[in-house]
């Protein structure tokens, strides 16, 4: 119960913080990008079962996957998509932090 309540608080509010503290101007904005980065998830539609609680999504989901990670921080680097990658970076971060949490 903690585990999930740890995810998705993450999930939710640290992008807001990180909205808040460097894109300040545009916070709102920048959260409302990060959140849509969730959307990522779609391919845990993929796998059977859909959602299990004690699975590790880093590298068994197709956009979970390290080759995606190094995607996403490659998008960091170009301002036009740095939010949406700062949000798919979080996102990863915070389901590796419940792959950790399960050891």
């Amino acid at each position: 119960m903690l585990q999930q309540l740890v995810h998705y608080s993450l999930h939710l509010m640290l992008p807001g913080l990180i909205a808040w503290v460097f894109f300040r101007q545009h916070w709102k904005r920048a959260w409302l990008i990060m959140l849509a980065t969730m959307l990522v998830d779609v391919d845990h539609l993929l796998a059977e079962p859909v959602f299990s609680l004690n699975r590790c999504s880093i590298n068994f989901h197709p956009l979970h996957t390290y080759v995606a990670i190094v995607a996403y921080s490659v998008l960091f680097f170009f301002k036009k998509t740095r939010i949406i990658a700062l949000g798919l970076l979080l996102h990863m971060l915070t389901d590796g932090i419940d792959c950790w949490w399960m050891r």
